[in-house]
């Protein structure tokens, strides 16, 4: 299983990656692998400011739809656009062109609520 270490994660399977104030959101391997071949991604909260895990979105696979649920407080500034004919990429390629939304955080003290990737290891081997 992929778990990348320069990312972060969080407890409902939503990866991280920070760059400035920017964070890029995504859901992991282990996460897309759990609900299977994912034939819809969608969000309809671009341009809004959200609190932290509040729903974002939702993914829907053949057998369930699951809520996507915000990993920082911000707004959602760009929705990866391919993913609307091609959302297989969340599980050909989660961490890459997979990736589903960047949102501007608005409060750095969130980041250390964020797992590290030993911290998710463990939480999905639990």
């Amino acid at each position: 299983m992929n778990i990348p270490a320069d990312l972060k994660y969080t407890k409902d399977h939503e990866w991280v990656k920070i760059e400035g104030d920017t964070a890029t959101v995504g859901i992991t391997d282990f996460a897309q692998g759990e609900l299977g071949d994912i034939v819809y991604v969608e969000v309809e909260t671009l341009d809004e400011t959200l609190d932290i895990e509040e729903v974002f979105g939702t993914v829907e696979a053949v057998k369930t739809v699951s809520d996507l649920f915000l990993p920082l407080s911000g707004e959602i500034i760009e929705f990866n656009e391919t993913l609307e004919d091609e959302p297989e990429l969340v599980n050909t390629d989660p961490y890459g062109a997979g990736w589903m939304i960047k949102l501007k955080f608005s409060d750095d003290s969130q980041l250390e609520g964020l797992m590290s990737a030993d911290d998710y290891k463990a939480l999905i081997s639990a």
